[in-house]
């Protein structure tokens, strides 16, 4: 995978609802492909030439990053903040943010948190926060020169101030919006793969980067409707369990392998799909791991209710320390998450479709 790529992917400005920086970053890639987007800023790359009969498979990934949004400017000049996807708060005091301006314009600012020497002894015992106490300060000094001086307007979108970066000897990527960024690379990674075999896929495949997954999985609820799709692959930046549960316990360690899931609060997996995915991994040496989600939810759980149901193979990247501002992965899972999808779409024909949508489950009764 080219780490460029990757990391131009990982910086661009998304939070959810404002994915313009990403999907033309993307669109960046995929110059001999056929693009287009939507009203909600969803981004659609096909093949070129593509046979307009047979099955489709639906590549996903979502655009958008955890942020937030101004949600009013107070007269000392700080900003209150509404959060943009799911955070935990004790997660984001002392760190930077970019804000976006109306007018385009990147302005820096610092996530509040009261010294030690203003709290008073409950404060200091206490670890309790509250996001409508937590502001953010441009450098600002009142809210006449919030608007005038800086330009930041309530409504305004911020994400996480933090630059890409990749360790060629350890083979690590550090960046944010690892979930779900590191989704967009495999698409655009996989496709390239494919791009030679094009006229002779037994299947068309279209790259669907969902815009406002943080936020409700709003925008492949759309992408689903436009592509409609016979299979899918969703790809995901999938928290890295591998801090927290012991090596024999743990389902999303880095450098690992891919992290195919069963099942999250979305979405219960294929199983034919899921055997089928495994026993190419299998074949073709790609490591992996089985993930049996309590939590979470991914674009699976909107796509596979597309039209008579679609089957969904979920794979991951495991991705440390997802939804806050800094998140490290792993090349070779990355890698691992392209090349397992590349080969599933080699591999499949009418029948292999036909029976991973049980359409022959009936047969021989």
């Amino acid at each position: 995978m080219d780490m460029q790529m990757f990391g131009r992917i990982s910086d661009a400005f998304g939070p959810s609802g404002f994915e313009e920086d990403v999907i033309r970053t993307i669109a960046g890639y995929c110059t001999r492909y056929q693009v287009e987007n939507d009203a909600m800023n969803n981004l659609y790359v096909r093949m070129p030439e593509a046979d307009g009969t047979s099955p489709v498979v639906q590549l996903d990934a979502h655009t958008d990053e955890c942020g937030f949004m101004v949600q009013t400017i107070h007269d000392n000049g700080v900003l209150g903040i509404l959060m943009l996807g799911g955070f935990v708060l004790s997660n984001i005091p002392a760190h930077t943010v970019v804000v976006r301006t109306r007018k385009g314009k990147l302005v820096k600012g610092i996530i509040t948190s009261k010294p030690v020497h203003f709290m008073n002894e409950k404060e200091r015992a206490s670890q309790e926060l509250d996001i409508e106490k937590l502001y953010v300060d441009i450098g600002a000094t009142s809210r006449r020169e919030v608007e005038e001086v800086f330009g930041v307007s309530i409504g305004d979108p911020m994400m996480p101030d933090v630059s890409f970066s990749y360790d060629e000897e350890h083979g690590i990527c550090l960046g944010k919006a690892f979930d779900n960024r590191a989704g967009c690379a495999c698409i655009v990674d996989t496709m390239e793969q494919l791009y030679e075999e094009r006229q002779h896929l037994p299947v068309q495949v279209v790259g669907a980067f969902a815009a406002q997954e943080e936020v409700g999985m709003r925008g492949a609820a759309v992408t689903s409707q436009v592509v409609k799709p016979d299979l899918a692959i969703v790809f995901e930046g999938s928290p890295s369990d591998d801090f927290y549960f012991s090596a024999g316990q743990a389902q999303g360690r880095m450098k690992s392998g891919v992290q195919i899931r069963r099942i999250d609060k979305s979405y219960i997996s294929n199983p034919v799909f899921m055997e089928y995915a495994m026993e190419l991994a299998g074949k073709y040496g790609i490591p992996y791991q089985e993930a049996v989600r309590r939590g979470g939810s991914t674009n699976a759980g909107k796509i596979s209710l597309t039209g008579k149901a679609v089957p969904v193979l979920v794979l991951g990247v495991p991705s440390r320390y997802v939804h806050t501002h800094y998140n490290f992965c792993a090349r070779e899972d990355l890698e691992a998450a392209s090349a397992l999808a590349a080969h599933v779409i080699r591999n499949l024909d009418t029948e292999r479709v036909r029976h991973i949508c049980r359409q022959d489950v009936l047969e021989g009764r």
